[in-house]
């Protein structure tokens, strides 16, 4: 109850961070065509190459979620064959006991795990892999986690948001009503401002997906354990009762065995 509690109350704010990162992300797509790639280093490449990416892994800091962070960390095992090589941040303690195992402890540059709720960690974990991609440390930022489609149905994604990918675009010309958007004080200092916006808000909206995905799967979890532990009590009441029925009916058999001797 407590889970699914939670999880009506994270889906909602899922379903609304969702459709808010969509509108930014449009607005990113309708100003890049106007800049000049030259002035915003995060739309290019890195300075240097690295050969390394920053993987963001989001996974629970509790269990008793079924298998979540199990096909999670299977998913990302396919996706990164060499995970020891890269770069490390990690929120969510199981996944600090997963990369532990399997990677150097140099490589986890960062653990948010203990501070909650995780959307209070976005600006700085921003702030980290945007001074990292302009500083050349990585190649690329990746987020792993898990997308929340429905209360049953959680799916591992990874999301490349480094460099940024801006498929889709189109000219400006071609765009519905292009010129008559009147942008102050010019789309250069709009562009600028609005880039950290837009990777704060694919970051905040990988950690409500994540969170809506654990509290659905933790009630999922919790139900069919219940239904277990009843189904388990029903079975141990009918051996109980056939075991009780049976000692009644031994008993019954030895008495009147007995008084059949004495009348003899």
């Amino acid at each position: 109850m407590v889970a699914a509690s939670r999880m009506r109350r994270a889906q909602q704010q899922a379903i609304s961070g969702k459709a808010y990162a969509m509108k930014i992300y449009e607005m990113v797509l309708r100003l890049a065509p106007r800049v000049d790639p030259v002035n915003h280093p995060l739309l290019g490449g890195p300075k240097m190459i690295s050969g390394k990416r920053l993987i963001i892994t989001i996974s629970t800091n509790k269990g008793l979620c079924g298998g979540l962070n199990t096909n999670l960390f299977r998913f990302m095992a396919r996706e990164y064959s060499d995970a020891g090589g890269q770069n490390h941040i990690v929120i969510g303690k199981k996944a600090t006991s997963f990369l532990s195992r399997i990677t150097p402890p140099e490589s986890i540059l960062a653990d948010f795990s203990e501070e909650v709720p995780f959307v209070r960690t976005v600006p700085a974990i921003t702030s980290m892999i945007t001074k990292s991609f302009i500083g050349g440390e990585c190649d690329g930022v990746d987020i792993v986690y898990n997308e929340f489609v429905s209360a049953l149905r959680q799916n591992p994604r990874k999301k490349t948001i480094l460099p940024l990918t801006l498929e889709g675009i189109v000219n400006e010309d071609d765009a519905p009503h292009a010129h008559d958007i009147l942008i102050e004080p010019d789309p250069e200092t709009v562009f600028a401002r609005l880039l950290p916006h837009y990777l704060e808000n694919q970051i905040r909206d990988a950690l409500l997906q994540a969170e809506a995905s654990e509290h659905s799967a933790r009630m999922i979890a919790m139900r069919s354990a219940t239904d277990n532990a009843k189904a388990l009590m029903e079975d141990l009441t009918l051996v109980y009762n056939k075991a009780r029925q049976e000692r009644i009916t031994y008993e019954i058999t030895d008495m009147v065995t007995a008084r059949l001797s004495v009348a003899q």
